[in-house]
């Protein structure tokens, strides 16, 4: 895949049979260096009510997916955001959580907290969550704060 082409962003079924692969791998990584305290949905998570499911296509092969989660009226979480291995810095991350971020804007959340992990296979997006305003902050819903975890948030409110 290319860097600098378009993403194109669809509202998807995590369980069609295009995602199996991918959130298969996610999960499966996830749990090698997070054991108990991986909190990726798997697909019925990520199908759940008050969840919103979106893959990012570059030249129709299937360049990642993330979730956004309603917490409350005016707080959202970003769930699951993943690149396919091909499509590692190419901006499909920067596309899906610039998608979700206007999304949550839209629906009128104020705030817009994550949960991810510590290891350092975490640390690209990490810089990315970053560069894109969120800060770091306490555990937030039903997160318990482990040394395998952190935490941030994006005022949408400024």
């Amino acid at each position: 895949m290319e860097k600098g082409r378009a993403m194109e962003i669809r509202r998807d079924d995590p369980r069609a049979p295009h995602v199996t692969d991918l959130l298969t791998h996610h999960l499966r990584e996830l749990q090698e260096v997070m054991a108990e305290h991986a909190f990726a949905l798997d697909a019925s998570g990520l199908a759940a009510p008050g969840v919103t499911f979106w893959t990012a296509w570059q030249h129709e092969k299937l360049a990642g997916f993330g979730a956004l989660k309603e917490l409350a009226a005016s707080h959202g979480e970003v769930k699951s955001m993943r690149a396919a291995p091909a499509a590692r810095g190419i901006g499909v991350g920067r596309a899906i959580l610039e998608h979700i971020i206007a999304e949550a804007r839209k629906r009128g959340y104020a705030s817009l907290s994550l949960e991810t992990g510590t290891a350092t296979l975490h640390a690209p997006a990490i810089a990315l969550y970053r560069s894109a305003g969120f800060v770091s902050c306490d555990a937030f819903a039903h997160y318990m704060p482990s040394p395998h975890n952190q935490f941030f948030r994006l005022d949408l409110s400024a």
